[in-house]
């Protein structure tokens, strides 16, 4: 059997897993847009002679970075509201502020009424990306959860290349109308998705839990899935837990690799280029324009973002994240030589190709891994009982590193130059490497339970004293 008609055999063998997590992604795409927005929308208002609302620049990276405080409290309540409500509902409920937001923008005459949109477009992208991943994470097989994971960053892709297409061309109120369409696509399907068997088994909808997985899984023989499942939610709901039993001894490695994903990812710089694609292009010598600049780098991105949705689960995480932030530094470095030979007063002009041609290695590399695979990694290294609390954390981190670095990059662009960030960004990309290669595991075809075994022994003297076997039938296959 060749390697086209395997996949296409998997497809078909967990064809509802893939459509529930198709749908779920859907929100990945709504929220993404929001943040997409500022590239095309920033400069309008800045450049456009009678705008619909008058800023500054710096007002313009207020409006920008907001959004990742929103970004903090939408995490912290997907952590309060996702053991309690379960994972559907409160993951519906992230459409309203969405709405609302679109509706201030387009009807915005005050920069106040952007502020807010911004702030509530955050609080939505926190919630959005606070469940996702444990909801992939609970609703799919070891065999394909890393695909499906993957989606999140597909979804997300392609929300850029949306705006980055679409917003150079239409209106300011316009690009805010349209905006509404990713709210209708998630909602319309969405809702007829079913809820996690995890949270179910977990109050006790045992009949509603079985139905829900034999949807998914597409047989009706799924009690030894439905016991393992249950047995670990019992063992994760026998105690009270909290945000502090994350820093309890045995999940330090895996609260290092919480940090590493929701720090020192960011630091990579991808949320800033992406939220100022225009205003850096408008640096860069080039026969293209800088919206035609934007779309390339958006097509390229969604392109290379579908590689790891065939290769997480076969070539596996730790490779692909390597590779993935090796790449980065390297397109990274190439612009900062750029940007820094420029501010020299070096004649680059006749060399503005090789500053994108960075930039687009850059975007490549990154999406190829460090965009894709951390959402197969959160989905899988924390127990049911603190998910939720692990991936409010890494909401947080993430949160204030893009912050940071989005409402800085301005600062060093109006004061410095951008030669400043882009060095930053490739020193951190550098080190990152070498986390990950540190403190990063390979956990690809494991059963979560394995997964958390796996971390809890890397990098120890457990692990060279008591290496852990690939015996299936010894541990339980799902939690």
């Amino acid at each position: 059997m060749t390697a086209g008609s395997s996949w296409l055999e998997q497809l078909r063998r967990h064809r509802n897993e893939y459509l529930a997590a198709l749908s779920a992604t859907l929100a990945i795409f709504m929220v993404v847009c929001t943040n997409a927005w500022s590239s095309p929308a920033i400069p309008k208002l800045l450049a456009e002679p009678d705008p619909p609302v008058s800023i500054t620049a710096d007002a313009g990276s207020w409006i920008v970075s907001i959004q990742s405080i929103g970004g903090i409290f939408g995490m912290i309540m997907s952590g309060l509201t996702v053991d309690r409500f379960g994972r559907k509902w409160p993951f519906i409920g992230s459409a309203i502020p969405i709405i609302t937001g679109w509706i201030m923008i387009a009807l915005a005459r005050l920069p106040l009424l952007l502020y807010v949109a911004r702030f509530l477009f955050g609080v939505a992208y926190g919630i959005a990306y606070g469940i996702v991943p444990i909801y992939i994470g609970e609703i799919t097989s070891d065999a394909v959860r890393g695909a499906a994971a993957s989606f999140i960053t597909m979804m997300a892709k392609l929300a850029i290349l949306f705006e980055y297409s679409v917003g150079p061309y239409v209106g300011f109120e316009t690009l805010a109308w349209l905006g509404l369409l990713g709210a209708a696509l998630f909602l319309s399907t969405f809702v007829w998705m079913p809820e996690s068997p995890h949270y179910l088994l977990g109050k006790g909808r045992t009949d509603e839990a079985r139905r829900t997985i034999r949807w998914l899984r597409r047989y009706s023989q799924v009690e030894e899935e439905l016991l393992a499942i249950q047995r670990s939610v019992e063992r994760a709901s026998g105690d009270d837990t909290s945000m502090l039993d994350l820093f309890q001894p045995q999940y330090r490695n895996n609260l290092i690799i919480v940090f590493i994903l929701g720090i020192g990812i960011n630091l990579a710089g991808m949320q800033a280029i992406l939220s100022y694609a225009q205003t850096i292009f408008a640096g860069i010598t080039s026969e293209l324009t800088q919206a035609e600049m934007s779309i390339v780098l958006g097509a390229v991105q969604m392109v290379t973002v579908l590689f790891p949705v065939f290769f997480v689960d076969r070539i596996g995480r730790r490779p692909l994240m390597l590779w993935s932030s090796a790449g980065s530094a390297l397109g990274l470095l190439m612009g900062s030589v750029y940007f820094t030979l420029d501010a020299a007063g070096v004649a680059v002009q006749p060399y503005g190709w090789v500053s994108f041609v960075g930039l687009v290695l850059f975007v490549i590399s990154y999406a190829f891994g460090l965009a894709t695979v951390p959402f197969a990694i959160l989905s899988e290294i924390f127990p049911k009982n603190i998910r939720a609390y692990a991936n409010a954390l890494f909401g947080i981190l993430s949160g204030a590193a893009i912050f940071a670095v989005v409402k800085l990059f301005q600062v060093a662009l109006d004061n410095v130059g951008a030669y400043l960030p882009f060095w930053v960004f490739t020193v951190s990309t550098v080190l990152l490497f070498g986390l990950v290669f540190l403190y990063i595991p390979e956990t690809k075809g494991q059963s979560l339970d394995e997964v958390q075994e796996i971390i809890s022994r890397w990098r120890t003297r457990r692990e060279i004293e008591e290496p852990i076997t690939d015996n299936k039938q010894s541990m339980s296959r799902a939690i």
